[in-house]
C-alpha cells in the first residue's frame, strides 16, 4: 500500500470510517491506488471526500 505520508489526511480519515472500502482499497495494485489517491487530492471538502470514498468502487 502507498505510504501514509503520501495520502491526504481527509482521505485517510474517511477510509478509516469504512473498513470494507479500506480493505478493498488495500487489495488494489499500487498503480490503481495511486489513481484513486490522485483523485482524492482534488477533493476540497470533508463532505465531498466522504462521498468520494463511499463511491470509489461504484460504477
Amino acid at each position: 500500500m502507498i505510504d501514509n505520508e503520501e495520502l491526504p489526511i481527509g482521505f485517510t480519515m474517511s477510509l478509516a470510517q469504512h473498513s470494507d472500502i479500506l480493505s478493498r482499497f488495500a487489495s488494489l495494485s499500487k498503480q490503481e491506488q495511486e489513481r484513486i489517491v490522485d483523485g482524492a487530492r482534488q477533493v476540497k471538502s470533508r463532505e465531498e471526500m466522504n462521498s468520494y470514498v463511499e463511491n470509489m468502487f461504484q460504477g
